[in-house]
């Protein structure tokens, strides 16, 4: 059973493997990563609701056996497994809340990065599980609680799926951690590691089209969660700073952001689309593919 502890891992300050022994499962191929919503090493209710492993700073606390199924995912009656269903869950100690507890983990640096990359490396050098992300959309928090923004997996996708997700995607579950992780950076960052060479240095992402287009009709005098995610949107890309910070609220100063990202992307006057201010989530959208074309 040892080979299934992490050679880097505390496996002693928080194990709870004899209190909850939990199922084998035969081959873990998947990866789905949480966020605590704290700054400190949660109790988990004594195990109850513990996952697998737990990364504070370049701290790796191990609390079941990598190939044991933990207790962090909701597991309703009927419908598909979660936490038996070769899923190895990691808790990274922190927000993906901005203004939360502890380190935001979508702004994540590759120091703060380091002790998952570390682990990421050994279970998928362990494990059949493909160094992949689902190819559902990492979304910022709120928008990521719940399943009307398109994040949530369906039974058939969960059950089927390989590679690594977070909790925002696994079915019968509600939580939105880890919010917009940095989850391409991840991979990055282990491939680099595997291959035994120095990463590219990151570069400055681009403006993400998946919470944009999350609904259409975002436009002046609007107040709902989208008009927040979309001043999120803006203010990570660089297009901010707004006054008031994120509200649900569509006023000047959103439509002043969305002017700047116009005219910080002068090719698109040559499409013949002046700007409107009112042209929603769709079309924001279609200026941000063309935006990133350049």
């Amino acid at each position: 059973m040892t080979a299934h502890i992490y050679p880097k891992a505390d496996a002693t300050s928080q194990w709870y493997g004899k209190t909850y022994p939990g199922d084998t499962m035969p081959h873990p191929n998947v990866i789905v990563l949480h966020t605590t919503e704290g700054g400190s090493f949660p109790t988990y209710g004594g195990g109850g609701s513990a996952p697998n492993f737990t990364i504070k700073g370049g701290v790796v606390r191990q609390h079941f056996y990598a190939n044991h199924s933990a207790r962090a995912l909701v597991n309703k009656a009927g419908g598909v497994q979660t936490n038996t269903l070769n899923a190895i869950q990691i808790e990274l100690v922190g927000t993906c809340d901005k203004g939360g507890p502890g380190l935001y983990w979508p702004n994540a640096s590759d120091a703060d990065l380091a002790a998952l990359v570390d682990l990421v490396k050994w279970l998928t050098d362990t494990y059949p599980i493909p160094l992949v992300s689902t190819s559902k959309p990492w979304l910022s928090y709120p928008s990521s609680y719940g399943s009307r923004n398109g994040q949530r997996m369906s039974f058939a996708e969960w059950n089927d799926f390989r590679g690594i997700a977070g909790h925002q995607h696994v079915p019968e579950n509600d939580h939105g951690d880890p919010g917009n992780f940095p989850i391409k950076r991840l991979i990055e960052l282990v491939k680099a590691k595997k291959a035994g060479t120095s990463p590219e240095p990151s570069k400055p992402s681009k403006p993400s089209s998946s919470i944009v287009a999350l609904k259409a009709g975002v436009k002046p005098g609007a107040t709902h969660a989208q008009v927040a995610e979309l001043q999120r949107l803006l203010i990570a890309a660089g297009y901010g700073p707004i006054p008031g910070a994120v509200t649900t609220f569509y006023g000047k100063n959103t439509e002043a952001a969305v002017a700047r990202f116009h005219n910080k992307n002068p090719h698109l006057k040559s499409t013949g689309r002046s700007y409107d201010p009112a042209i929603g989530a769709s079309g924001f959208k279609e200026l941000q593919k063309e935006a990133g074309r350049r």
